[in-house]
């Protein structure tokens, strides 16, 4: 907002809350599996999606009910004292808190912690460069594929999404991942998925992790069914038969769609049970042990062991 002749972030050092997760929940298999990640956001969203899982937080406007008071210092000490991998930024999207996002990033990155941008990508080239020059890793939402769906039901549009993508891929370090959310009638027909996972190839290539996440009804498309676990199954074949290597289901129990498996042998290498890992078989170097083909990702010489569980934090009990 405006004050005096500035333009200020008014959530600056403002969250609406902290919690460490599994880094499988942001979701990325493929940066450093098993490990911890303390998530927080803010309130508000550039987009105004009419089907959005995290509404009472983005469509907030009552922020003295909504927050934790916390500088970037100690969003890093509280991640270092709890032995997250990783800082996220979620539940809003952080293109809108992006000067509090990067500073936190700078904290982080002073104690070796990697932080994490789960973002829908519409952001203006200028920003999206400092923005992104702060992260090591990201989950873009590819909310659809169609300007029509774009338009309608976010308030925004595609291209530039898609423009996020190719420079992450073509001009960055960031590791990153893909989720499209499929909703029953609005962009899961097969001729779209196939269209998408034929966009993902030529511009972005086989090894962008894909996530094809459930649909649950909410905020204003409370009428629309959830969607089948069939619909998603369904989609993960097209983007294998595409070439994708990396192609996952979300928000349903689904073994197969959880496992990573290697590309070119298809020996199963991380086996996870929603977001708990049963098997690990990658060699510390991040090599199917089976082939020796290098996989795609972030990976430390062990597997993480965080498992599925959810910590709130008190973010004001946290002491330098």
């Amino acid at each position: 907002m405006r004050e005096g002749n500035q333009i200020v972030l008014t959530t600056y050092g403002r969250s609406s809350g902290f919690c460490i997760d599994p880094i499988e929940k942001k979701p990325l298999n493929h940066f450093y599996p098993g490990s911890s990640v303390l998530s927080f956001g803010t309130a508000g969203c550039n987009l105004a999606c009419k089907f959005c899982q995290n509404w009472d937080i983005s469509k907030s406007k009552d922020m003295d009910q909504l927050m934790d008071q916390a500088s970037p210092v100690t969003i890093a000490i509280a991640a270092e004292q709890n032995g997250c991998k990783s800082v996220a930024f979620t539940y809003n999207d952080p293109v809108i808190f992006a000067e509090y996002a990067m500073d936190t990033a700078d904290a982080c990155h002073a104690r070796d912690i990697k932080t994490v941008a789960v973002t829908a990508g519409y952001i203006h080239e200028a920003a999206r460069r400092d923005f992104f020059s702060k992260m090591d890793a990201a989950n873009v939402d590819l909310k659809a594929f169609t300007e029509d769906f774009y338009f309608k039901l976010t308030g925004s549009q595609l291209q530039p999404v898609l423009d996020t993508l190719v420079y992450l891929k073509h001009e960055t370090d960031v590791w990153f991942e893909i989720t499209t959310l499929l909703i029953p009638g609005k962009n899961d027909s097969d001729e779209e998925i196939t269209a998408m996972c034929q966009w993902i190839m030529q511009q972005l290539g086989p090894d962008v992790p894909l996530h094809f996440s459930a649909f649950h009804p909410d905020y204003k498309m409370p009428d629309i069914p959830q969607t089948p676990a069939t619909t998603l199954v369904r989609a993960r074949d097209i983007a294998l038969h595409a070439g994708l290597h990396y192609v996952y289901t979300g928000n349903v129990h689904h073994i197969e769609g959880d496992t990573t498996f290697c590309p070119d042998c298809h020996a199963p290498l991380i086996v996870r049970d929603w977001y708990h890992i049963n098997e690990y078989r990658l060699t510390p170097d991040g090599h199917c042990p089976d082939c020796n083909s290098l996989i795609a990702g972030r990976f430390d010489s062990t597997q993480g062991h965080f498992g599925r569980q959810r910590i709130p934090i008190a973010i004001n009990r946290v002491r330098a």
